[in-house]
């Protein structure tokens, strides 16, 4: 079952929320302004509240990384749990909803998209919190979005007027403003509206029935563990004072 089916069946609020930015992606899509900037607000809240703190059935990184560390005792293998259990539902996820090809691709990748990202977030934020990083933090709350970005943060952070050094997690010791760390949480959301779904040869498996669910899960379970790995690196053990 994806997180999108677990939404739908016990969480109706956060459903409508979900359906609700998938609404504005597809508005976007279709080029217009004011649903880019919807849906990019829009994406961020729900990156920040229900990806890093949970919402409804879906439990918090925090709680994702405690039970991973209860588990598996070690902060590597904890956060290797924590990588193979989102790696499996973002591929679920990319499989049900590329499974009906064209006709279905309108409703079912801008609902991805959401599901996709809500879980990168939760796993990034589950990384930090296994690293000894307080996810509270707005600073970090940042860095964490930063992270799905990839190569794209140090543009990100340039335009937005922070000197970007080392390690995201080091925005941490930089004290931003708030509204310095609002421009730059959207930015992210804008970021990953301007570059999804690009790419001929994606669309096009995507839009094969069958096969199509095939290369939505490929293509998923590819781009979270490229995450996951820029998560490992961004977020370097906490070292005791």
């Amino acid at each position: 079952m994806g997180l999108l089916d677990l939404i739908k069946k016990d969480n109706s609020a956060l459903r409508r929320d979900v359906e609700t930015t998938g609404s504005a992606l597809q508005r976007a899509r279709e080029g217009d302004e004011g649903g880019l900037t919807g849906a990019a607000t829009r994406l961020m809240e729900r990156l920040l509240d229900t990806g890093i703190d949970g919402r409804g059935p879906l439990d918090s990184a925090d709680k994702i990384a405690r039970e991973a560390l209860r588990k598996r005792g070690s902060t590597d293998e904890a956060i290797d749990e924590i990588v193979k259990d989102h790696t499996m539902l973002a591929a679920t996820g990319g499989f049900l909803t590329s499974l009906g090809g064209f006709i279905t691709m309108p409703i079912a990748l801008p609902a991805n998209l959401v599901e996709f990202y809500l879980l990168a977030t939760r796993m990034v934020a589950s990384i930090a919190k296994t690293r000894g990083y307080d996810i509270n933090k707005p600073e970090i709350r940042s860095a964490i979005l930063l992270t799905l970005v990839g190569a794209d943060a140090d543009d990100l952070l340039k335009k937005a007027g922070v000197v970007a050094t080392g390690r995201l997690s080091n925005l941490a010791a930089q004290r931003l403003p708030g509204p310095i760390l609002m421009v730059v949480n959207k930015a992210v959301a804008f970021r990953l509206l301007s570059t999804a779904g690009r790419g001929v040869l994606t669309r096009f498996g995507r839009g094969l029935p069958v096969a199509g669910g095939f290369v939505g899960a490929g293509l998923d379970t590819y781009l979270i563990r490229r995450i996951a790995d820029a998560a490992r690196h961004e977020f370097p053990e906490v070292k005791p004072a």
